[in-house]
């Protein structure tokens, strides 16, 4: 699973518990996609969460 270029906000592990208190292990995974963004050099695919996309951490090709 990739991982934000910009914060390096990826998955997350926990449990998932159920009515009756049995554990069972859960992956949250991040909300990330493949962006093209303005670089000096040109433009450059990155990936980045939408959370950094909405803030305006990022500048869009």
């Amino acid at each position: 699973m990739a991982k934000c270029d910009i914060c390096g906000k990826g998955v997350h592990f926990g449990n998932a518990v159920s009515h009756s208190h049995r554990r069972s292990n859960k992956i949250w995974k991040s909300n990330i996609k493949s962006v093209r963004i303005k670089t000096a050099g040109g433009n450059k695919t990155v990936h980045v969460c939408t959370s950094c996309l909405r803030s305006g951490k990022v500048e869009r090709a």
